[in-house]
């Protein structure tokens, strides 16, 4: 297949796609924002209590010594 026939058989389908209303699509956008803001938050706080954990253990072997 070419890139030609490829561009017009991908420009035919998106005609045919039922797209989401403005006010739908808003609305979407923002709960994706808010998700993606809650998992960087939590990931962050997970990062942070390990390396607080690995840091206490460190410490742990290192008086061991």
């Amino acid at each position: 297949m070419n890139l030609r026939k490829f561009a017009s058989e991908v420009s035919r389908e998106a005609k045919r796609v039922r797209w989401p209303k403005t006010d739908t699509l808003i609305g979407s956008i923002f709960v994706v924002i808010a998700i993606t803001i809650f998992a960087a938050f939590a990931l962050t706080m997970g990062d942070l209590a390990v390396a607080e954990l690995l840091g206490q253990l460190r410490q742990a072997f290192e008086g061991l010594r």
